[in-house]
């Protein structure tokens, strides 16, 4: 080859890769065997272009950033895929939830593993993604241009927690009922639209049915979804303002 670097041709399987019509069909550009391809292959893939082109030097030092905000969509993924499995034993009713739970911890395979794991993913990922922001405040990663970044990070802090809150409900256990309640009760101090909020909130004028199948709902799709759409726009947003930001 022109550029120096060694054929590849020999290999029958690299071979077919590169005359099949399935890598066609799936990547727009060759494949890359020389400098200019391997590029193009990473701006192509939404994947790779993930990652800036050139990292800064402090970037790369762990004692920096300690990975917190790795961390923490590491344990958002944990959470996914533990409460997926979780969904298949519990049924959001006042007469069954609780029992499900004493199913999932006594019959279920993995349950009670699969359980903990859950739970104690989801108070880490409290504490990782609140030092997240201390860590981003201290080194005054929230300055121009990165405001708006900062932005989409207090609400996926404020989602973060949102999660963690009704999730609390759902094994409707006492602790988890008066928490619930207590809790709850904070809405109707809420100027303005205090009552409404509260039975917004609750499904009812107390906690029940309605209070514990809107909670699972939210729990299970309505933040979890909206976390995952700031999370995209959060990494995107890191990425085109040039990487992490640099010591102050």
């Amino acid at each position: 080859m022109s550029n120096g670097e060694p054929h590849s041709d020999g290999n029958p399987v690299v071979r077919w890769v590169k005359e099949s019509s399935v890598w066609r069909s799936l990547f727009r550009q060759p494949y890359p065997t020389t400098s200019r391809t391997r590029s193009l292959a990473v701006f192509n893939n939404v994947f790779l272009h993930l990652h800036p082109v050139r990292v800064k030097r402090h970037a790369v030092r762990y004692t920096y950033t300690f990975g917190l905000g790795g961390i923490s969509f590491f344990l958002f993924l944990v959470l996914t895929v533990t409460g997926l499995y979780l969904m298949f034993f519990y049924v959001p009713s006042i007469s069954q939830a609780y029992q499900d739970i004493q199913t999932i911890e006594a019959t279920v395979a993995f349950g009670a593993f699969v359980r903990n794991m859950h739970r104690w993913a989801a108070h880490l990922m409290v504490l990782t993604v609140f030092l997240h922001m201390i860590r981003v405040f201290y080194h005054g990663a929230y300055k121009p241009p990165r405001e708006f970044n900062w932005v989409i990070g207090v609400l996926l802090l404020f989602f973060t927690l949102a999660l963690s809150f009704t999730g609390y409900l759902l094994p409707w256990d006492q602790i988890a009922y008066w928490a619930i309640t207590v809790g709850t009760q904070m809405a109707t101090y809420a100027p303005l639209l205090s009552s409404e909020s509260s039975f917004f909130i609750l499904g009812g004028v107390q906690v029940g049915q309605g209070t514990l199948l809107r909670f699972y709902v939210a729990h299970v799709i309505v933040f979890p979804l909206i976390a995952a759409i700031f999370m995209i726009v959060h990494f995107w947003r890191i990425r085109k303002d040039g990487g992490i930001s640099g010591p102050v």
